[in-house]
């Protein structure tokens, strides 16, 4: 197969099931996108995030995944291996165990967290912001590492995401979709 047809190529779980383990993908529409290894900064965000969100989630029904973990988000019913999107966010929080299975979550989660990296905020801002309203994620917050600053999106009550809440990391910050956690940003002066 030439280099022009496997650009034109659109790719599904199937394909992605059969790729490298040690290789990390993410397969958004058929269309695969490498990842990069993360910064220290992004894993020093991720590890205390989940730090946060582990402690308010023990003994409640919802669990939360770190990547790699396997995000599948189908258009309608269509098998596994038909699925043109596998999506690896940096934290999902799924609340309806019935999507949880082998593989990982099937469906949207209820609250997803990115950590963005120059090489992929754009996707992250734009692509992965589309996605996740499309598929219904509640709850998507985008964290600007460098600059300590993120977005919060939320579903309105016709499934789409309105302007951002922006806030700055020099005070708590609430989840809406659990009105009685606040992540708190006071670790970053130490990072």
């Amino acid at each position: 197969m030439s280099i022009a047809e496997q650009l034109q190529q659109k790719y599904t779980y199937a394909d992605y099931a059969q790729w490298p383990e040690d290789e990390h993908w993410e397969l958004i529409d058929g269309e695969p996108y490498a990842m990069t290894a993360p910064q220290r900064l992004h894993q020093d965000i991720v590890s205390e995030l989940c730090r946060q969100v582990g402690n308010y989630l023990q003994g409640k029904p919802c669990k939360f995944y770190v990547s790699p973990f396997d995000v599948r988000l189908p258009r309608k019913d269509e098998a596994d291996a038909d699925v043109e999107t596998v999506v690896q966010p940096d934290l999902s929080v799924i609340c309806d165990p019935s999507k949880l299975d082998k593989q990982g979550c099937r469906g949207a989660p209820d609250w997803i967290i990115e950590v963005l990296s120059p090489s992929t905020a754009l996707k992250d801002m734009n692509t992965k912001r589309s996605l996740y309203q499309q598929h219904g994620v509640q709850e998507y917050w985008l964290i600007h590492p460098e600059d300590c600053w993120l977005m919060v999106y939320t579903l309105d009550e016709q499934g789409r995401y309105g302007q951002p809440g922006v806030f700055g990391m020099d005070e708590p910050t609430a989840v809406q979709r659990f009105p009685d956690l606040s992540i708190d940003w006071s670790f970053m002066s130490a990072v």
